[in-house]
């Protein structure tokens, strides 16, 4: 069996970027169609996933029923992903659910039979909070009261239904202690901010430890054509379908700096954050303004 990895983050912290990476490797490390890549492994919680795995409609389930049935969900999808078809590299799934237990005790994402390991993406939250607010048409501060809030999930209306099953997030430092805190499968950590400066480093880091070996010319290829200015200017060319297709306005690659919040942020708002989540951003190597560097 071929199990996958899970590509986690907290919403607006670089996962797509991430996934574009990995699609140019893919593509020999060569340039491609943002809109068109060469492999689509999708996200965990796409509802035709669920539906295509257990031939139930979602509309006639509540989201803790769909809850209880996802583990099996993914371990079922492991398991047909890995009779009989062999890929030249892993599949890489984006989530941004954090790692919770149904309320049968069962995780989640299925566990280690569901998933080899996950590749954490983690960024400064300082900086998650404009890029949040941006797409999710929200103020700062409501985008900041969201990351505080332990009980903020994703795709939760209770009108209509959503392409994505519920995700529930917790608060930014929860989501991020989820993953890193359970036993099920291995993590490795790759920080937002060192994908930016040194991504030839951290990104071949994150492949080894997916057991993925690539030369650092074809590495080095891939990190040069899918940088964030590249896929930047595709969108402003032609869109982003993904981003298109949920109907929200302006670009979804925005800006994709690293200290971009010290502009967009109020002091009130940084106290905010620092304040909520001072003890995972020391852990995690991001300091407080008063420390002299974000």
């Amino acid at each position: 069996m071929t199990a996958p990895w899970w590509l986690s983050s907290y919403p607006k912290s670089g996962n797509t970027w991430f996934r574009m990476l990995l699609a140019t490797l893919e593509a020999g490390g060569g340039p491609i169609d943002i809109n068109d890549p060469p492999d689509r492994d999708g996200i965990a919680s796409a509802r035709g996933l669920f539906e295509s795995m257990t031939l139930l409609d979602t509309s006639l389930l509540t989201a803790d029923e769909i809850d209880d049935l996802r583990p099996a969900v993914y371990r079922a999808w492991a398991a047909f992903e890995g009779d009989g078809h062999e890929r030249a590299r892993p599949r890489f799934v984006k989530v941004h659910d954090a790692y919770l237990a149904t309320s049968r005790g069962e995780p989640l994402l299925g566990g280690a039979a569901a998933a080899a390991g996950a590749i954490v993406i983690v960024r400064d939250p300082r900086a998650v909070a404009p890029s949040l607010a941006h797409h999710l048409r929200l103020s700062v501060d409501e985008a900041i009261s969201m990351m505080n809030d332990r009980d903020a999930a994703l795709s939760s209306g209770l009108r209509g239904q959503t392409r994505q099953l519920r995700q529930r997030l917790l608060d930014w430092s929860g989501h991020v202690a989820s993953w890193l805190g359970q036993g099920d499968i291995p993590v490795h950590l790759v920080r937002y901010e060192d994908l930016s400066t040194q991504p030839v480093a951290a990104f071949g880091a994150a492949l080894a430890f997916a057991g993925v070996s690539v030369s650092d010319e074809v590495l080095a290829r891939a990190v040069d054509y899918s940088s964030f200015s590249r896929l930047q200017a595709q969108e402003r060319e032609k869109g982003f379908l993904e981003w298109q297709h949920s109907g929200r306005a302006g670009l979804f690659f925005r800006r994709g700096t690293c200290d971009g919040w010290k502009g967009e942020l109020s002091d009130g708002q940084i106290r905010r954050i620092e304040m909520a989540h001072g003890p995972m951003m020391a852990r995690l190597g991001y300091r407080k303004m008063e420390e002299g560097n974000g």
